[in-house]
């Protein structure tokens, strides 16, 4: 039976490089942020609840909700956010949950994970025998969402505010990727925790 494991960490933290070596180890990837973008499509229930929501304004001329117009209105308030989680956190965990008891039963791969950064604040821990955290310095974590995200600083600020604090994460990680080296370095750390928590458990 595949281990389910819930890779969380804080937005720029490393967790899609981490998701992507855990997929060359023969780990089945579900990415939270796929579904979360597709349970709003148009023609879906929380397509029409967001326009209520939020207004027209959130949709793009493509007909689609535009992501960064609503991104901009929830990192804004608090209470925003909480609308948007409220609406689109239950449908996005029932699908979590769809397709990981479908890889689970097919039980063609040694692990499944759960990429999410809100898994905690979502609550979909639940769904997973172990949580790994991806942890990387701030400072790092600041300088890759500039570069790759072209995200003001103000913006950064925002994003880390609505998330957990790396000091609650600790508290409910089964195991802690630290983050603060080269992708080498990373990907060394990464396959010493595989073996221990993933290939010695299957081998049993």
């Amino acid at each position: 039976m595949p281990v389910v494991i819930g890779l969380t960490g804080v937005i720029g933290s490393g967790k899609s490089a981490v998701a992507r070596m855990l997929a060359e180890m023969d780990a089945a990837v579900v990415d939270a942020d796929r579904i979360g973008h597709s349970v709003y499509e148009p023609g879906e229930p929380a397509f029409d609840e967001l326009k209520t929501a939020f207004g027209e304004g959130i949709v793009g001329s493509d007909g689609r909700i535009a992501r960064a117009k609503l991104a901009a209105l929830v990192f804004a308030s608090a209470q925003a956010l909480g609308r948007l989680n409220a609406i689109v956190h239950p449908r996005i965990r029932q699908r979590l949950a769809a397709e990981v008891a479908e890889l689970r039963a097919a039980a063609r791969v040694p692990a499944i994970v759960i990429e999410a950064a809100v898994l905690l604040e979502a609550g979909w821990q639940d769904l997973c025998d172990e949580v790994w955290l991806v942890t990387a310095p701030t400072a790092s974590v600041r300088e890759r969402l500039a570069a790759e995200r072209r995200m003001t600083p103000a913006q950064v600020a925002k994003r880390l505010g609505a998330q957990l604090s790396e000091e609650e994460r600790r508290r409910h990680a089964d195991v802690v990727i630290e983050n603060d080296g080269t992708l080498e370095q990373l990907r060394a750390r990464l396959a010493e925790i595989w073996q221990q928590r993933v290939a010695s458990a299957s081998s049993r």
